[in-house]
């Protein structure tokens, strides 16, 4: 994230200042406003720059770098203010030609000069600033911030602040970065100008680096209001389930998959997962159900197991069964059959829940066992079956799990069982 946040000077940044983009009459225009003294640039040196700025644009940049050269011959014939500006002239040429080292041993040969003009000496000391966070030498960048700082007799615009913002969080200065953002934040509100995106994506990288993530929170709140896009209501969620509001994580996550947004296969189990826990069995299991039929979420055991316990969960084991029929057939063990026989003996389908609580039993690893003797035992009293009823719950009985309830069953079953037993007697 760090290397991504970096400024990334381009070379509109280096025309934007006074000097670079007025040329030279526009400097000499600016000479005369200042307390410094500034001798005059003399009409044949303006020529021979102004000649180089010219081929340079036309295209020719190699030709425009020998004219310069050849004006740095005369180098100890040149006043101050002519220094200055032909090593303005190869800083501005050597960043049009990528040479960011050249580029910066130019602009400080710049500001090295004592009489230019304050408008040449802050341009170039913000572009210095510049070309060293394009570098990550931070320490430097801030450096010639502060001198900038210094020099610059105006208040700070928005972007001037989000580069000290920049170069704090290189420093790992967190808590002064976020002091230059809320500035720069502070700045765009009162032009009627809403933050920059990636102003609030640095905010809330020094949020996470302070770990506080209810701060992060709400920087993705007002992401979400300013530029919503997918990924953002993605995490916002993440951040409401972090600092645990999970009724508005749900929220978040049911608003990006209304507006199809969520489109990973992780995200819609997320999205099941918080309908579940926050008592939405129903919609779970509609989601569940409906991705797993368009592809967008594979059928495999584990989101299978999870759609038919989202349909017991909403007490529909009718949807239920056929889910776990699936799971049961590629499953390695009889835990989706015990599954299956609940469902079957919630909808008292006796004969299914005895066939696949005996499948449970035989193909094993299941957790709870003594439900499926309880299981059976329930089945087989209800198909009036008392002597295997009363085996099963004997068999339950065994296990410490159900061995109250199996004892209740027994004595329930005894009890029918002799009635039975008498009635068929008297008949």
């Amino acid at each position: 994230m760090k290397k991504i946040l970096c400024t990334i000077l381009s070379i509109s940044t280096l025309y934007a200042s006074p000097v670079l983009v007025g040329g030279l009459a526009k400097a000499q225009a600016e000479e005369t406003k200042k307390s410094v003294r500034v001798p005059a640039m003399r009409n044949r040196v303006y020529t021979q720059l102004a000649r180089a700025q010219q081929i340079a644009d036309n295209g020719d940049k190699a030709e425009g770098l020998a004219v310069l050269d050849a004006v740095k011959d005369r180098l100890e014939s040149l006043n101050s203010y002519e220094k200055s500006m032909l090593w303005n002239f190869y800083g501005f040429m050597h960043y049009a030609n990528e040479d960011l080292v050249q580029a910066k041993a130019s602009f400080k040969n710049v500001v090295a000069q004592d009489a230019i003009p304050e408008s040449l000496r802050l341009s170039t000391l913000y572009s210095l600033a510049q070309l060293s966070m394009q570098q990550q030498a931070h320490e430097e960048t801030l450096n010639y911030l502060n001198l900038w700082k210094e020099v610059n007799t105006k208040a700070l615009t928005a972007s001037q602040h989000m580069l000290f913002a920049q170069v704090h969080y290189q420093d790992n200065n967190f808590t002064q970065s976020l002091i230059s953002i809320g500035n720069a934040i502070e700045v765009a509100n009162a032009n009627n100008q809403k933050a920059k995106e990636n102003w609030l994506i640095l905010q809330r990288a020094n949020y996470y680096e302070l770990k506080q993530p209810e701060k992060v929170t709400e920087v993705m709140e007002l992401m979400v209001k300013l530029y919503s896009k997918p990924e953002y209501w993605i995490q916002l969620a993440s951040m409401y389930g972090e600092i645990g509001q999970e009724k508005k994580q749900m929220g978040a996550m049911e608003t990006a998959w209304q507006a199809g947004y969520i489109t990973k296969d992780q995200d819609i189990i997320t999205l099941v997962q918080l309908y579940r826990f926050n008592g939405a069995p129903f919609k779970a299991a509609k989601l569940l159900d409906e991705s797993i039929a368009s592809g967008k979420v594979v059928a495999t055991v584990k989101h299978l197991e999870m759609l038919a316990q989202s349909y017991v969960a909403a007490k529909n084991d009718e949807k239920a069964i056929p889910v776990l029929a699936k799971a049961a057939e590629i499953a390695d063990t009889g835990k989706f059959d015990a599954q299956l026989a609940q469902a079957y003996l919630n909808l008292e389908n006796w004969d299914k829940a005895i066939e696949t609580a005996k499948k449970a039993l035989d193909r094993g690893g299941i957790s709870r066992e003594g439900d499926m003797h309880l299981i059976l035992g329930m089945s087989y009293f209800n198909v009036k079956l008392f002597s295997q009823s009363l085996t099963s719950f004997q068999q339950a009985e065994s296990i410490k799990a159900s061995e109250k309830t199996a004892k209740q069953w027994i004595k329930y079953v005894s009890r029918e069982k002799q009635q039975a037993e008498l009635l068929a007697m008297l008949n």
